[in-house]
């Protein structure tokens, strides 16, 4: 076995450990706790699909005005 396999099966490791105390610890929670864990994933969950179409709102309003940009430029060349 070679150094990264090595390191591979402790990085799994780890994370299988990492993801069974998790575990350990949700199912330890009260009701309440876990309604509160669930509310902040969920609100995580919508901050990131919203950056996300910012960010893609942006990129397609970028590439529009290049595209646009572009076209006046080579039509100003052709004539």
């Amino acid at each position: 076995m070679n150094n990264g396999q090595k390191k591979g099966i402790a990085a799994a490791l780890v994370g299988l450990g990492a993801g069974a105390f998790a575990w350990w610890q949700y199912k330890r929670m009260s009701p309440e706790q876990r309604q509160k864990l669930k509310s902040k994933v969920s609100e995580a969950g919508d901050s990131i699909k919203d950056t996300a179409r910012n960010v893609e709102s942006s990129i397609s309003e970028k590439y529009d005005q290049l595209k646009t940009t572009t076209k006046g430029k080579v039509d100003d060349i052709k004539n």
